[in-house]
């Protein structure tokens, strides 16, 4: 079965065009943990499915190197948007996709690598992240006390849950401690990405992340919009202007427009194009 393997700021996945040539439902699970592996796969932080969508022109399914299913990837969206445009499989270069978490629209820059992506309203109330606690309330510098020490998380939805955290430094942070135990904290039912922000001088951030079910990446779009939509909420920097996220893979730009919606572009560029066996890799 044919792939192609892209990434958005090095935040890498399988992509697979089921469009046409759907796989079993059941072994979706198993095949994106065997392609994701590195050492008997092909390696990523995960599987992407482009798929027909029968309320949005396209729909996009995202599987987590663990085999755990998301509910949205900002720079998924943005490699699927490009393949679409550089496949010809669409007319136009502005669309919609399905995602679990909502539908978007992606807008492609023709003969760039570039894709902005309208991601909708953040969610706040706890019930939407969803967070355990009173459901109508939000979750804005909170202290919260995490196997024997205390976080101050400010929690928001992009489609999928985060739980961001200020830090004087992130490349000094023990992302690859904390990460996990706030990923499966009994605050977080469905689990959660953690963010780590640092607001710059100029309004620019440093932003670090741990996913649920991939650990840490180079690049997380829905991170780097919550990571904004939070410094926003904390008074660190203005609304309604671009916010330049510096990532470990690269730079996004986000921006909280008039309209309540959170804009993210940038960088979305393919590594390699191959053919894979399905059942050797399935199989082994």
């Amino acid at each position: 079965m044919l792939f192609t393997k892209m990434h958005g700021l090095g935040n890498n996945y399988i992509f697979f065009n089921l469009l046409e040539c759907p796989l079993e439902e059941q072994k979706l699970s198993a095949l994106a943990k065997a392609v994701s592996d590195v050492n008997f796969g092909i390696g990523s932080d995960g599987m992407i499915l482009i798929l027909p969508s029968e309320i949005a022109d396209f729909r996009m399914r995202i599987f987590n190197a663990d085999g755990s299913e998301g509910k949205n990837c900002g720079n998924g969206l943005r490699c699927v948007g490009k393949f679409l445009v550089d496949h010809l499989l669409v007319e136009k270069n502005t669309f919609s996709i399905e995602t679990l978490g909502g539908i978007v629209d992606v807008t492609v820059q023709t003969g760039t690598n570039h894709v902005a992506v309208d991601m909708g309203e953040p969610k706040l109330r706890k019930e939407l992240i969803p967070m355990k606690g009173e459901s109508h309330s939000t979750t804005i510098n909170q202290p919260f006390t995490i196997d024997g020490k205390e976080y101050h998380l400010t929690c928001v939805s992009m489609g999928n849950p985060h739980a961001i955290i200020f830090v004087d430094d992130v490349k000094a942070f023990p992302l690859e401690k904390v990460g996990p135990l706030i990923e499966h904290s009994e605050l977080f039912p469905e689990r959660v990405n953690v963010g780590i922000v640092h607001v710059k001088d100029g309004g620019e951030i440093d932003y670090r992340v741990w996913e649920r079910g991939s650990g840490i990446t180079m690049a997380c779009a829905t991170g780097a919009c919550a990571a904004v939509v939070a410094s926003i909420l904390n008074g660190k920097i203005a609304k309604h202007r671009p916010v330049t996220v510096h990532l470990p893979g690269g730079d996004l730009e986000v921006t909280w427009d008039i309209n309540n919606h959170i804009w993210q572009k940038g960088e979305a560029a393919y590594i390699c194009h191959g053919e894979i066996n399905l059942q050797a890799i399935l199989y082994r």
